[in-house]
């Protein structure tokens, strides 16, 4: 930048070298963004020489306009010589070294920002020889890479995957069935800068004290917690709008995104308006976005069997519907699955030897208010480990998510509910995230939970629920057992499991069996009620797909099996607002009609292979070709299909194609160009939709050489 009739020239900043040096590198030269407590350079070309001793360069590095404030931290002067004389980084002064070895009129500046600073948008001016001028507008990061930072993380191949990974992979599923979604971080695409420091200004407490939301911006926690609630759009009209209903009207499907730089440029494109729809993988995503885009180390983490405890129990009410009952919903309850993150900051709030340090939970879906918002963290794993629900923030409510207790209840069709089994063991399984440079999973349950049924499960599940009311008696059976309450003597325990005999695939019938068993030295007689329901992810009822009734005897010492076929006449439909089904058995031994065994099954259904590729070698900024491959996998013709591509650093926007009706067992092929703008490897996102489907999805590597 050069200025004309100045004693300031012109101005270097020095964008690759300093992008480079502060792993920024993937980000547009302009405008320059570097990371706090490490040094970047710039030039000042001048018009005389600097003479080191007898001429003062004064330096002011400013956040926040006119909200910028010494005393809190969000301004500063320093320069050459230093007008204050600070050297101490960690009381908030910026600092800055020149070479003046040569009498020239090009001035080199080493500027550090403290290791503290809040992050965010910088005004940069200088003074020299009575004239003011400013120099840059630069954007400061946290830095993951410097010991002094609260987010330091010592593995530079967990930076790599926690800072500067653009591409991941989210679970979901159930845990019996975990598949992986590619996700699209895109947090290093040309207005993400800009983008990501717009959804801190959207803040609540920036709009009612900008200068303390402004000076809190150094502290990682703090930042955590306000995006976890301005992502979400409840209380602040924030990025993403949530809905688990069937209908997406004026919106999107949440299955339909396959990053998160398309909704938060959809975002800033309509004026901040809430983005429609997500749900909790969405919101995971898109905060882990922004989150690493600002150099706090994320990694996306599902939890398999989520419990949702409303009332803070750690108790979890599930329904079941007796024949002829109406469905019964709870104000808990168990989602398959349910996505939140993981971030890497110290907890000096916490304790100051560093106890509470380490990964924290952040949750942008809004699920349950806290201090007033629907935000969630930063739990810290080290408290949820141990039961510590005391503190700060929202313990109680992560711990419950992986620890509550479950208790089933058959619903009579008079309205009664019977107790049919009380299950410590349910919830929390499977909690997983992408391994370290792999795409694999990486189970990390051992970090929030300790093994099922050990002493010291249980021990701190007591704990847990001790800080706020004495354990209440309720029985602590595991699953299997029936209700007690008979003066008869009990039956022999009853086993039941369900067996799938194929992997369950969208488009072909599902094919189980229930299998029984007893140590019962007579026959039993049993009555076996078999329900398939579709629905939501999240725990909710979608429709009742097909219901029976079977008499079935039981010998002794035998195994019993009762096969079970779902057609696919009768399922698909249902499907398009569906996410599972729901298999339950609930068995009566006819000579202890009081006595009632319950087995279920989440069965999650294998979509069809979406094939995508690409041709030969693909450079940047030259056009590339690739193809999608779909076969219809029903008997029926389908009609109003979409294709949509996506891909950052492949396409700047979305392509979309309206795709001819396709007949039963045809296959559809789609050719397409596109123009790769960076390079690196990167992944081509494939989403097919169809009146009676949603978002079958496919996948490629794609490796864009200069």
């Amino acid at each position: 930048m050069s200025f004309d009739n100045s004693v300031f020239k012109a101005v270097d900043l020095h964008g690759k070298l300093n992008h480079s040096e502060h792993h920024t590198n993937e980000l547009p030269e302009e405008p320059l963004t570097v990371r706090r407590g490490q040094a970047f350079k710039i030039t000042l070309t001048l018009a005389k020489p600097f003479k080191q001793g007898l001429d003062s360069l004064v330096l002011n590095a400013s956040t926040g306009g006119s909200h910028a404030s010494e005393e809190k931290g969000t301004s500063c002067r320093f320069g050459i010589p230093d007008p204050i004389g600070r050297r101490d980084l960690a009381k908030g002064a910026w600092t800055a070294r020149a070479d003046v070895s040569r009498s020239a009129d090009s001035l080199p500046v080493l500027i550090t920002a403290p290791a503290d600073a809040p992050v965010g948008w910088y005004t940069l001016k200088a003074t020299l020889w009575g004239e003011d001028k400013t120099l840059a507008t630069l954007a400061l990061l946290f830095n993951p890479w410097f010991s002094g930072d609260s987010v330091f993380l010592p593995d530079e191949q967990e930076r790599k995957e926690y800072v500067l990974n653009e591409h991941g992979l989210i679970y979901r599923g159930s845990s019996n069935y975990i598949t992986a979604l590619k996700w699209d971080f895109g947090h290093f695409e040309d207005d993400m800068v800009d983008i990501c420091l717009s959804v801190l200004d959207k803040n609540i407490n920036y709009k009612s004290d900008p200068g303390s939301d402004l000076a809190s911006r150094g502290d990682p926690s703090y930042v955590g917690r306000v995006l976890s609630a301005v992502i979400n759009s409840p209380d602040e009209y924030g990025v993403l709008m949530g809905n688990w209903s069937d209908s997406f009207e004026g919106g999107f499907s949440p299955s339909h995104w396959s990053g998160s730089h398309d909704i938060l440029t959809a975002w800033k494109n309509s004026n901040y308006r809430s983005v429609k729809y997500g749900q909790c993988w969405v919101f995971a995503g898109v905060i882990c976005s922004v989150l690493r885009l600002l150099g706090i180390p994320t990694r996306v983490v599902s939890n398999f069997v989520s419990a949702h405890d409303t009332d803070a129990s750690l108790t979890i009410d599930v329904y079941h519907a007796d024949e002829g009952a109406p469905h019964k919903e709870s104000n808990d309850s168990i989602w398959n699955y349910h996505v939140w993150v993981e971030s890497w900051m110290k907890r000096p709030d916490l304790e100051a030897n560093g106890k509470y340090d380490g990964w924290q939970v952040l949750d942008a879906t809004p699920q349950e208010s806290s201090d007033g918002l629907y935000q969630c963290g930063p739990s810290s794993l080290e408290a949820i480990l141990n039961g510590e629900t005391e503190i700060s923030y929202d313990v109680p409510f992560v711990f419950a998510e992986v620890n509550a207790d479950c208790v089933d209840w058959l619903t009579k069709a008079d309205g009664t509910d019977v107790k049919l089994t009380s299950d410590t063991k349910r919830v929390g399984k499977s909690i997983s995230t992408k391994a370290v440079g792999y795409d694999k999973r990486l189970d990390i349950t051992s970090s929030y939970k300790h093994r099922e049924g050990s002493e010291a499960e249980r021990t701190v599940f007591h704990y847990a629920i001790s800080e706020d009311k004495e354990s209440d008696g309720e029985d602590d059976s595991a699953g299997g057992q029936p209700d007690g309450g008979s003066s008869q003597p009990p039956p022999p325990h009853l086993i039941i499991r369900f067996v799938e005999m194929l992997e369950p695939e969208y488009g072909k019938d599902v094919r189980l069996k229930l299998v029984l068993s007893s140590e019962s030295r007579v026959e039993r007689k049993l009555n076996i009620r078999i329900s398939v329901d579709g629905m939501h992810y999240n725990g909710t009822f979608v429709a009742t797909i097909q219901s029976e009734d079977k008499e079935e005897t039981l010998q002794p010492s035998q195994e019993l099996s009762v096969p079970i076929v779902i057609p696919v006449r009768s399922y698909y439909k249902h499907m398009l607002r569906a996410d599972s089904l729901k298999v339950s058995a609930v068995v009566t031994d006819k000579r202890h009609p009081d006595k009632k065994y319950l087995a279920e099954d989440d069965v999650i259904l294998r979509e069809p292979p979406v094939l995508v590729s690409v041709t030969g070698f693909v450079r940047q900024l030259q056009w590339a070709s690739g193809e999608v491959i779909f076969m219809n996998p029903l008997q029926e013709t389908l009609t109003g299909m979409t294709l949509t591509l996506s891909g950052s650093g492949l396409m700047r926007q979305e392509l979309k194609y309206n795709l001819p009706d396709l007949a039963p067992n045809n296959r559809i092929r789609v050719m397409f160009e596109f123009l790769p703008y960076r390079s690196g490897m990167k992944t081509l996102v494939a989403d097919i939709d169809a009146s009676i489907f949603k978002d079958f999805k496919g996948s490629c590597a794609v490796n864009v050489r200069l």
